[in-house]
């Protein structure tokens, strides 16, 4: 076994020299020529909390690469999710999969039949749009509303709506990607109401909530939503800790007798949900959940920080862009519709500024005239890309077609 030397070490997250990010081989540092900066996947560009990187090391030290055995990671979770969000999640209703896609398409499945209606809230995470159309399920848009201060909010009348109107299943994002909400228990309260009422199953995707920032608490929707066989939660350690490609998600169940049907689906399923989850995918995510808050905080307290950055840098060099802080997450919806770029301003950013943020459109048709930017770098680095989109906004005007975006790292 390797010595564990790594425990307490905090990363200085600014400190991430571009020529090292660009030796990466992953989608976000591989997809476009080096002369693009990228901000749109959802992946950060930070170092691996030490606990993490000793539980790889480790694994791969004693060639242990093989199937995963998840037997601890429940009570790993619940541990984590007491300490963090003041809830007491009963590990015996955790089961693993490979993706929190593959566990909500797992459960549309159990709850739904091929044809019904599944309610999802636009702008939203653009899988959404893909898996519940695959597993021969309808979508049904209820698209956010935004209030007066800029916060993007659930529509509950047009949601009891579609609820009254047939749909079975509500596909909740919480906290939502990408505007940043994060729900309150008042929030949460009506939704489980609502979904009581109309007897619908609630599928809450909670990957973002441990990024959730100060000045905001996250609210795990199974406990306001009590014992309740119709209600299901999916986590995962991926986005919090950047380990999205070891594969390892979670799905907990609401109640005993939701488990139990979970359970027993789990068992029927194997090859699309036991054996796909990465074994290091599993380690890396129990070191999370034990070992790795005290960086998760300090990451937060550096995104806390990246998003007034980005509040000043946008109102510095591009004013015309209206932009609200996320209250959770490193993801940012930034609305560009009066800079005159169109319906897909990343289009232009990418073109004219060597700048690659994803397009608005992929998110729903409330996306047009949006980007979503990743915040999830350096001071250094989210300064630059906001350098390069204002170089976009002034080859626009100009009408200049040539020319590199000038680094300004």
């Amino acid at each position: 076994m390797i010595p564990h030397t790594f425990a307490a070490d905090v990363p200085d997250f600014d400190d991430l020299p571009l020529a090292t990010l660009r030796r990466r081989k992953s989608d976000k540092w591989a997809r476009y020529p080096q002369d693009v900066l990228p901000a749109f996947i959802a992946e950060m560009d930070f170092t691996l909390a030490a606990p993490i990187k000793h539980a790889l090391v480790s694994a791969v030290h004693e060639s242990d690469c093989g199937y995963a055995y998840p037997v601890e990671i429940g009570s790993a979770f619940a541990s984590f999710a007491a300490e963090r969000f003041g809830w007491n999640a009963d590990p015996t209703r955790v089961f693993t999969a490979p993706d929190v896609m593959s566990s909500i398409a797992q459960v549309l499945k159990l709850y739904t039949n091929a044809g019904e209606s599944v309610v999802i809230n636009p702008p939203v995470y653009p899988p959404f749009f893909e898996v519940i159309p695959a597993t021969g399920r309808r979508i049904v848009e209820v698209p956010l509303t935004r209030a007066e201060n800029g916060r993007w909010e659930l529509d509950f009348d047009k949601l009891e709506a579609a609820f009254a109107g047939g749909a079975r299943a509500y596909v909740l994002c919480s906290p939502h990607n990408p505007v940043g909400s994060s729900w309150s228990a008042d929030e949460l309260r009506t939704v489980a109401q609502l979904a009581d009422r109309y007897d619908v199953v609630v599928i809450s995707d909670e990957i973002h909530a441990p990024l959730t920032l100060p000045g905001a608490q996250h609210v795990p929707y199974l406990a306001v939503a009590g014992a309740n066989e119709r209600a299901f939660a999916a986590f995962s350690a991926s986005k919090a800790w950047n380990i999205s490609g070891l594969k390892c998600s979670l799905l907990v169940a609401g109640s005993d007798a939701g488990a139990e049907v979970a359970r027993r689906h789990w068992m029927a399923q194997p090859t699309e949900t036991t054996w796909r989850v990465g074994h290091l995918g599993v380690l890396a995510s129990i070191a999370a959940f034990r070992e790795g808050v005290s960086w998760l905080d300090a990451l937060c307290a550096h995104l806390d920080r990246n998003r007034q950055l980005l509040q000043r840098l946008l109102a510095e060099h591009l004013p015309q862009a209206r932009y609200d802080a996320p209250e959770a997450s490193y993801l940012t919806w930034v609305d560009c519709s009066a800079l005159g770029l169109g319906d897909d301003p990343a289009q232009c950013f990418l073109e004219r500024g060597q700048v690659a943020l994803s397009s608005g459109l992929d998110f729903g048709r409330e996306g047009a005239g949006f980007v979503r930017l990743n915040m999830g770098t350096s001071s250094a680095i989210l300064t630059e890309i906001v350098t390069r989109m204002a170089c976009a906004i002034g080859r626009v005007a100009a009408g200049r077609e040539d020319g590199s975006a000038r680094s300004m790292l």
